[in-house]
Order: structure tokens, then C-alpha cells, then sequence
């Protein structure tokens, strides 16, 4: 007889090689080891000055720092690696000959946070190539032959904060990286410097606010020489930004195919730089920053009384908002002054002091500007009109008479004596002469008997004749009579 066999013995045997094979197939991932051309310490891998062709394969997947530097690197494709290097931060491809990327090359490493492609030979930067290095920090990009900046290249890099693109061939300035609000918020650091810049966009490099100036670095550029430039750079001279301070000596400008300082520009005889005051009238809403050269500073507001201005105030005129900066809810006249923001940081302290001047006027609404210019403008056309009334409208006398009416009293015109320049005709009939030219001067004698008012004769009358002497009696309208014509004095009608 047979014992007997316990089935739970048998059980826990079949129980047991099942985890065995469960916890085998779960740890049974390949274990890749150091690659040849390779030096490993732990999660780096250093793969420099090997003078590979191509990225090795079967990299280990936990590696954080990947050094391909100094090889002959000549494309990056989207199948670079075939293990997906989700622990990967520092990725080193710089003096390689890189010409091509792919815009899909960085997938298989979502989380890099340092890249460097200096020194490589990259003409162009397409729409989105790096769109997937989303936590990119830091990209280096010197010293390539870029050309051209698709305004794409950088979209969905919120987390990029420091760019080198110097010594490359750059002509057009990539304003949409540093404008407030742009793509790269973060950005505090854009190296220009050794492109072929010629024009700025001044007014927009002017509003930035500070800790973006500090970092934009424009020297060894062929800038254009102008006083605009020279108040850019002088303006952030007396701020004292590191962009400047640093690299003085080689920010120049070309006039007349010659290099020149920005700080020397005698020759263009620019003003000298000066702080601008802020203004305001009375009742206005205003908002000073407190513009620091770095973020995220602790920010204090004093009046110029010496008090601190707290984030609500008792009167609710002048608080300091969350992002430090002073506010005016309704400006008065006593606010007028300086005021200084000091702030506070990691790296470094700063103090800036601000002056506002406050006019004791209110300013005219848009309504009242407006009523204001339609008055002026109607109060000059109307002056308009009545001057050219006053000239070519004015009732005319003599020389703008037409037809002249045959006098009523023939009386007046038979006994005076007409003495007229030019032949007399009828005014009605054609001719080639003009009417103002037909002039009469007549001779009017004395009052006396049988005159009226004016020493002018009455209808019917004749002039008094005078006691012969020894003579022929004349009547005074004889025309042969020319003494007694010039004893008088002409009167032109």
C-alpha cells in the first residue's frame, strides 16, 4: 500500500514556483551595461573626443548626464537613441558638425534641462524643433552659422531661462523671445552678442522691464549709430545692468563705414541722458513699479515723509500691490514727491527712488478735449469766411460800376464845364478799351444865385455871367473858355 501524499504540500509547491516566475518576469529587464567608447561613473556617461559617427547604442537608462562632445556628429534623427532617457538632464553635443536636427529628435527625452549644441554647423532653427523640451533651463547655441530664427524655434519653453545665440549671423532682432508677456517668461539671460545687427526695435528695448535688460547682451554688433541708441545704452548705464557694465568697451556702432563707441557719439551731439520724472494731475489712477534688475525680490515702499506704505492704508489712496508695485488710487496734490523701493534678494539688495510730480489741475476727459478742438476748429473756418467776405464781398464803389444811369437833371450836365482824358462814349457800345478808363473831371464854380446845395446848379438855371469887358459875351460852358475852367478846382466822379 501506497502512503498517502498531503495535496497541501503539493499546493504550496506549485504556489512557490509561481512567484518565483512572477518576480523573475517583473525583474527581467535587460541590464545594459557601460558602452565601449564610454567612460561611466554612476549615471554619467562620458562619451568625448571619441570621434564617433553616430550615437552608441543601448544606453543605460537611468544615465543623467550624456557627453558627446568633440565627435563627428554630422545629424541628429528622431531615432538617435532607441531607449527613451527619461532620466536624462545635461545632454552635450557641442564641436560636433551637426547640420541637421530633427524636430522629433528630442522626444526621447521629455525632462532635459541643460543643452548644448555650440560650436556645431546649424544654419537655421525650424518652428518647433525644440517644442518638446518643455523643462528645458538652459540652451547654448554659440558659435554655429545660424542665419535665420523662425519665431516658432522656442514655442512651449516656459521653463527657459538662459539662451546663448551669440557668434552666429543673426541680422533680425527676435523680439518676440523678450517682449513682456512673450513665450519665454522665465527668460532672464538672451546673448546676442557677434551677429550682424544693424537695426534695434528701441522704443520696445526701452519698455522691457530691468531684470530682462540686465541679461541682453547686444555687444560687437554693427549697430547703427543715432541719439535714440545712444539714450538706450546711457539709460541702461546709469541703472548699472551687467548687459552694459561688462562689456563697455565693445559696444560700438558703425557712421560712415566706421566703428564708434555708443558712449562716444560727440559727433552726433545727443543730449545727455536724464531721468524722467513721473507726472500725473489730480484724481488720476497711477501704478509705479518698483523695477528691479532681478525677480522675485522683497519690495518696500517709502513716502517722502519717511513712512512705509503698507498694503492698505487708512485712507485708501497709495497701497503696494502683490508684485510690489505702488499704487495710486486717486492722486492729491501732497503726493507729490520721492519715493524709494527698497528691495531685497537671494543674490543682492537694491534701492531705487522714484519722483512723481503732480499738477494741481485735473485733466480733461476725452469729451471735453474733444468739444474743446471742435470749437477752435469751427472758430478758425468761421474767421476764414469773414475775411474773404470782408475782401472779395464788400459792396463796390466806383470801379465795380456797371452801366452808368443817364443823369435826371440835364440841367446840371449842360451847365457845368467837363473837362474829360479820354473821348467820351457810350459805355453799352464794344470796344477794346475798358470802362474804368472812361474818367470825367468837371469844375464847379462858386455858390451864387440860382445854385444849390453844394455849389450845384439848379434844373433850369444857368451860371451868373459876369460884366463884359470890353469883350463878346461868353457863357461859361463854352468850351473855349479855358481860363475860367482851370480857376477851379476838379473834383473826379
Amino acid at each position: 500500500m501506497q502512503p498517502q501524499r498531503d495535496p497541501r504540500g503539493l499546493w504550496l509547491l506549485l504556489l512557490s514556483l509561481f512567484l518565483l516566475l512572477f518576480e523573475a518576469a517583473r525583474a527581467g529587464r535587460p541590464v545594459v551595461s557601460c558602452p565601449a567608447a564610454c567612460l561611466c561613473a554612476s549615471n554619467i556617461l562620458s562619451c568625448s573626443k571619441q570621434q564617433l559617427p553616430n550615437v552608441p547604442h543601448s544606453l543605460p537608462s537611468y544615465t543623467a548626464l550624456l557627453d558627446l562632445s568633440h565627435n563627428n556628429l554630422s545629424r541628429l534623427r528622431a531615432e538617435w537613441t532607441p531607449t527613451r532617457l527619461i532620466h536624462l538632464q545635461s545632454l552635450l553635443l557641442s564641436h560636433n558638425h551637426l547640420n541637421f536636427i530633427s524636430s522629433e529628435a528630442f522626444s526621447p527625452v521629455p525632462n532635459l534641462r541643460y543643452l548644448d549644441l555650440s560650436s556645431n554647423q546649424l544654419r537655421t532653427l525650424d518652428e518647433f524643433l525644440f517644442s518638446e523640451l518643455q523643462a528645458l533651463e538652459v540652451l547654448l547655441l554659440y558659435n554655429n552659422h545660424i542665419v535665420a530664427v523662425d519665431r516658432c524655434a522656442f514655442d512651449d519653453m516656459a521653463q527657459l531661462q538662459k539662451l546663448y545665440l551669440s557668434q552666429n549671423q543673426i541680422s533680425r532682432f527676435p523680439l518676440e523671445l523678450v517682449k513682456e508677456g512673450a513665450k519665454l517668461p522665465k527668460l532672464t539671460l538672451l546673448d546676442l552678442s557677434s551677429n550682424k545687427l544693424k537695426n534695434l526695435p528701441l522704443p520696445d528695448l526701452q519698455k522691457l522691464p530691468a531684470w530682462i535688460k540686465n541679461g541682453l547682451y547686444l555687444h560687437n554688433n554693427p549697430l547703427h549709430c543715432d541719439c535714440e541708441l545712444y539714450q538706450l545704452f546711457s539709460h541702461w548705464h546709469y541703472r548699472q545692468l551687467s548687459s552694459v557694465m561688462d562689456f563697455q568697451e565693445d559696444l560700438y556702432c558703425m557712421s560712415s563705414k566706421k566703428l564708434h563707441n555708443v558712449f562716444n557719439l560727440s559727433f552726433l551731439n545727443c543730449s545727455e541722458y536724464k531721468e524722467h520724472a513721473w507726472e500725473a494731475h489730480l484724481g488720476d489712477t497711477l501704478t509705479i513699479k518698483c523695477d528691479t534688475k532681478q525677480q522675485g525680490m522683497t519690495k518696500v515702499w517709502v513716502t517722502p515723509s519717511n513712512e512705509r506704505v503698507l498694503d492698505e492704508v487708512a485712507n485708501g489712496t497709495v497701497t503696494v500691490s502683490k508684485d510690489g508695485s505702488l499704487h495710486f488710487q486717486q492722486v492729491r496734490v501732497e503726493d507729490g514727491g520721492v519715493y524709494t523701493c527698497y528691495a531685497t534678494g537671494e543674490a543682492f539688495n537694491e534701492t531705487l527712488s522714484v519722483e512723481l510730480k503732480v499738477y494741481n489741475f485735473t485733466l480733461h476727459g476725452h469729451h471735453d478735449t474733444l468739444n474743446t478742438a471742435y470749437t477752435t476748429l469751427v472758430g478758425c473756418i468761421l474767421s476764414v469766411v469773414l475775411v474773404l467776405i470782408y475782401l472779395y464781398l464788400t459792396p463796390c464803389r466806383c470801379w465795380c460800376r456797371g452801366v452808368e444811369k443817364p443823369s435826371s437833371h440835364q440841367g446840371d450836365s449842360l451847365s457845368s464845364s467837363m473837362l474829360s482824358t479820354t473821348p467820351n462814349h457810350d459805355p453799352m457800345a464794344g470796344g477794346d478799351k475798358d470802362d474804368g478808363f472812361d474818367r470825367r473831371v468837371a469844375f464847379l464854380e462858386p455858390a451864387g444865385p440860382g445854385q444849390g446845395q453844394n455849389g450845384k446848379l439848379k434844373p433850369g438855371n444857368t451860371l451868373p455871367v459876369p460884366e463884359a469887358t470890353g469883350k463878346g459875351q461868353r457863357r461859361m460852358s463854352d468850351p473855349e473858355s479855358v481860363s475860367s475852367v482851370f480857376s477851379d478846382t476838379p473834383i473826379v466822379v
